[in-house]
Order: C-alpha cells, then structure tokens, then sequence
C-alpha cells in the first residue's frame, strides 16, 4: 500500500532543528558520497561523547528511548523516507531530547556526512529484507553496504541488527563473514534485555510469534 504524504511535509522538515537533509541533486549514489559535508560532533553536540548511528530509524521510537537511556552518548539516527522521518524528529523535539540528531538520506551516501573512524556502533533494526533475488545489492548487509560502514566505524566498532526474516538473517551473516568481520554474538530467539530498546516492528512480531533474530558484528 502507498504512503499518503504527510500534509504541511516540506514546511514542517524545514522547522525541524535537529534534521540534516541530503542535497541529492546528484542522483548518481557514488557521486553524491564523493561530495564531503562532515559533521562536526563536537559542535553538532557540544562534547566528544562516543557516537552511535541508526541506520533505517522509521518513526523514531528505537533511538527516542535508546538515547534518554544512554545521555552520555550521541546519536545520529538515518531516514530515506522524509514522509517517516519526521514523526521521528517532531518526537526528539517534543520531548526535548538533545543527543540525537537526524539525516534524512539513502545509507549510500553516508560517507558524505560521516568522517572515517567516528561511529561506535551501528544499529540495524528490522530493515527491508528485499527476499527477491533481483533486490540483493539493495540489502543493508549486502557487502557494498558494509564496506561503507566499516569505513566510518571505529576500529572494534559493532553492527548491531535484528530482523524477523531468518533468510535475511542467514544472507547476513554469511556476509558479514566474507567481508572480513566478527561474529560476536548471534541469537536466532531474541528477547530485548538491559541496555536494550525494543522496536515498533519487534513488539509486533513477538505479538505474532515470531522469532526476533540478533546479530553482533565487529569490524
């Protein structure tokens, strides 16, 4: 089912303080990663805290509640769909919440924001598993993915994902293995624990019984 534009959408993306907007005049995906317009986190955030991204944030509940657990952190939680990322950046605002900010654009040009060696952890949650073999090169854990993410992680930083779709799981860690990272933790029948947020998507596939898959990946 198509989603219905959000009324006011443009006017209300702009009022939005915490929001990046890529400038994808550029439609060619390599070329608008060539252009650099780095984040400056120290005066983004006002400190050298650590830096944790999202990558697929949807409506925001994930990094909400992640980041008023976790003060000491910042984070950047990343958006294709402006029509879905606004709910997210009018709850940060409501809320009042100061250690997140947000990028509405495509994972593949977040080179263009992220300098080499600045994310802790990545967090992947529930992204669209594309099951058709045509769609493979479009899935977040395909290998051009996590080249570009093991390029603005830190040396040991993590990719932290969850899906319910156990092909997609298994496609990932088979990639994670052939592009070189560690698998430190895996779990095929996840229960959120400490330190730990659940997910729109999670509570309502738990409701349905279905499994919830966890993946930790080190760079």
């Amino acid at each position: 089912m198509r989603m219905h534009k959000k009324g006011h959408l443009e006017e209300r993306l702009r009022l939005c303080k915490n929001l990046t907007v890529c400038d994808l005049s550029d439609k060619n995906m390599k070329n608008a990663a060539a252009v650099k317009d780095y984040f400056d986190f120290e005066k983004i955030f006002g400190n050298n805290n650590p830096v944790r991204l999202e990558i697929g944030c949807g409506k925001g509940k994930f990094i909400c509640e992640l980041s008023e657990m976790l003060p000491e952190i910042n984070f950047i939680a990343c958006e294709k769909v402006s029509n879905v990322i606004i709910d997210a950046c009018e709850r940060a605002e409501r809320e009042g919440i100061k250690n997140i900010r947000f990028l509405n654009s495509a994972a593949e040009v977040l080179e263009r924001y992220f300098k080499p060696d600045t994310v802790e952890v990545i967090y992947l949650n529930f992204s669209n598993p594309l099951p058709k073999e045509g769609y493979k090169k479009q899935r977040l854990t395909h290998p051009k993915f996590l080249e570009i993410y093991r390029n603005i992680l830190k040396d040991g930083g993590k990719i932290i994902q969850k899906t319910d779709d156990k092909d997609f799981y298994l496609f990932s860690l088979e990639s994670y293995r052939e592009a070189g990272y560690k698998i430190l933790e895996t779990d095929e029948n996840y229960t959120v624990a400490g330190g730990d947020v659940e997910t729109e998507h999670e509570r309502l596939f738990k409701e349905r019984g279905k499994n919830i898959y966890r993946i930790c990946a080190e760079v």
